[in-house]
């Protein structure tokens, strides 16, 4: 015999607002997190699925084109969520500039491994006058590694899943991180679903501003 379970459905009123887009094509949370561009060190903290990829795509725009920076270096933990940050038309629906990857600096699909001929391109790129380029976070920290803090400079650095970094001392990136804030010749976006992580390590505290 099959015992009836007790359920409780709620139905909450929506108005479509969180999903509604500006002039600019962002939603509502992109343009809040829009609003704080001018920031040195931003957290952008968002469920799975609500934009932060192309709220980071609006922000590295305009710090290429009007806060002064050089390059923007997006940062992902796996090769698979490279795909987040392929090209995107955002004009289309609004923006003053379309999003564009150039395949070569697309790390994440290319041969190779990331403490070899993947860190050669990352240098290559960071000599070079393109804008855009999308790595792993392995492939990341040992270019720092290799190529030292000060080759960064005047970059944006855009950490996708933050919550991977944590405060440990053997957490490589959160080491480069910290340098990185240290010197303080970068802007850096740190992007995660939740700040919170679900081991004993403590996560990364730094000086960001959250939205």
């Amino acid at each position: 015999m099959i015992n009836s379970i007790p359920s409780v459905s709620v139905a909450y009123v929506q108005s479509g607002s969180s999903t509604k887009a500006n002039a600019l094509g962002m939603s509502p949370m992109q343009e809040r997190v829009y609003e704080r561009r001018g920031e040195q060190y931003l957290l952008i903290k968002s469920p799975p699925a609500s934009g932060k990829s192309c709220a980071l795509m609006f922000i590295a725009l305009d710090k290429l084109q009007n806060q002064g920076l050089k390059q923007a270096i997006i940062v992902v933990p796996e090769k698979s969520i490279g795909s987040s940050f392929n090209d995107e038309l955002l004009s289309q629906f609004g923006f003053w500039a379309d999003w564009r990857v150039e395949p070569k600096w697309n790390l994440c699909n290319a041969p190779g491994t990331d403490n070899g001929g993947k860190v050669k391109s990352l240098g290559a790129f960071l000599l070079g006058d393109d804008k855009v380029l999308v790595c792993t976070h392995a492939t990341f920290r040992f270019a720092v590694d290799q190529l030292g803090v000060a080759a960064f400079d005047d970059r944006l650095i855009a950490v996708d899943e933050f919550h991977h970094v944590s405060a440990n001392p053997d957490n490589k990136l959160g080491v480069h991180l910290g340098q990185f804030i240290g010197r303080d010749k970068v802007h850096i976006v740190a992007m995660t679903g939740s700040y919170f992580r679900g081991d004993a390590e403590p996560p990364m505290s730094w000086k960001a501003k959250f939205w």
